[in-house]
């Protein structure tokens, strides 16, 4: 039996996967159940299998998008779902390259995430800054580009996002007037919606110039643009005060060796009775590295943080926790209909691109998914004051909060 054989013997229990390789024999691993995916996959060369086993999420990954892994029955989801699924985080699973690979890798990912200033708009722009057409056709009318809340799992992608939009403002306890900091905008949906639910006036900033531009354009056609203002800076040169800051999904980008001054720039721009929500994907373990091919083609620079690393950053800044959730499987949901959407998508994407990114981009949603869903990845979000008498102690004001919000806020 070779290599890719034994790992693959190893790795699928549930669910069948058929592989024919590039001599035309061919093998079947696990066995058919109606709850799990049946895949057929074939190789079109003899040494795509030896780099999958040396390295088996990359290995895999360039195989599919360059075509030399081609699924014949099923597709890249229930591939990704089959063989993650069965190795979940809490059971010690998980596909891991080889030692040797892995050591490399550890090596190279702590120099990758010294995310230094003069890095950070590079690194934005390789993601955020692709066309603004691929972002319409998969994300919802409001271009919210993390994780959604689902109140119901059968709730659609737009309320679900209204729903996420909600629940931070609800812990963010607005009120009119306040001034609010909005640390990595993105197109501007959060910062539109603070000030349309609650009054408030925001300051957002991005590192992405096209983010920057959808923007401003959505602050004008709304007639906010003196209220809701947007801003390419770094956090690190933001200046002023406010009373209230949120962050969702920027401190990916931050790096470990930045957390510190990430929250002491926080806490200096915040009044005495300041609180700020950070959401941010994170993993459940103890510190790690990001894989290769997200570090590579996805996220270059980018590292989700576990729980202790995020309290190392802020525990000497004198910053209260006044809260913290986590978000379990929500994300997985949300790039669940993520995926749909790419995939009906699929001929508009490759006009726009081509065959290749179609397969780079499925990959990726079907990955992140299967991270939330059966992997080590969670959303926490952290809320933080200056003062510890700054939001109530008796967590229900968050719910009332809500329920308000969600009665008049709309998406």
């Amino acid at each position: 039996m070779s290599l890719i054989d034994r790992f693959l013997a190893a790795q699928v229990k549930r669910g069948r996967l058929s592989v024919t390789y590039a001599d035309g024999t061919s093998r079947n691993f696990g066995a058919p159940d109606p709850a799990w995916p049946d895949i057929a996959i074939r190789f079109t060369d003899t040494s795509t299998p030896g780099r999958i086993v040396r390295h088996p999420a990359l290995g895999a990954a360039e195989a599919f998008i360059d075509g030399r892994l081609v699924i014949d029955r099923g597709d890249i989801r229930g591939l990704v779902t089959l063989l993650k699924g069965n190795s979940p985080w809490e059971r010690g699973g998980g596909l891991r390259p080889s030692p040797p690979i892995r050591l490399l890798g550890q090596v190279v990912h702590r120099f990758d995430r010294i995310n230094m200033a003069r890095r950070s708009k590079r690194n934005v722009a390789h993601h955020y800054d692709l066309s603004d057409r691929l972002y319409d056709l998969f994300l919802d009318a409001d271009r919210q580009y993390s994780c959604a809340y689902f109140t119901d799992p059968a709730n659609t992608l737009e309320q679900a996002q209204s729903d996420k939009k909600a629940h931070i403002g609800a812990k963010l306890l607005l009120r009119p007037s306040m001034r609010v900091l909005d640390i990595g905008c993105g197109w501007g949906g959060m910062a539109l919606y603070l000030h349309r639910v609650a009054g408030v006036e925001v300051l957002g900033i991005t590192l992405s110039e096209e983010q920057l531009k959808v923007a401003r354009r959505r602050a004008e056609e709304a007639g906010v643009a003196d209220k809701v203002r947007f801003e390419l800076i770094d956090y690190r040169a933001v200046t002023g005060s406010f009373d209230r800051i949120v962050s969702v999904g920027m401190f990916e980008h931050v790096g470990p060796a930045h957390y510190a001054t990430f929250f002491r720039k926080c806490r200096s721009l915040l009044t005495d009775d300041g609180v700020m929500l950070l959401h941010t994907i994170g993993r459940i373990g103890g510190p790690g590295v990001t894989d290769k091919f997200t570090a590579k083609y996805i996220f270059p620079g980018g590292y989700n943080p576990a729980l202790s690393e995020i309290v190392r950053g802020y525990e000497g800044t004198k910053l209260f926790p006044t809260d913290v959730e986590i978000l379990r499987t929500h994300y997985a949901r949300t790039i669940d209909h993520w995926y749909d959407r790419t995939v009906a998508s699929k001929e508009q994407i490759v006009a726009l691109y081509d065959e290749r990114f179609f397969r780079l981009w499925t990959f990726y949603l079907a990955g992140a998914a299967a991270a939330f869903r059966t992997g080590g990845m969670v959303n926490y979000q952290v809320q933080l004051a200056k003062s510890r008498a700054a939001v109530p102690e008796i967590r229900d004001y968050m719910v009332d909060e809500e329920r308000q919000l969600r009665a008049s806020g709309g998406a």
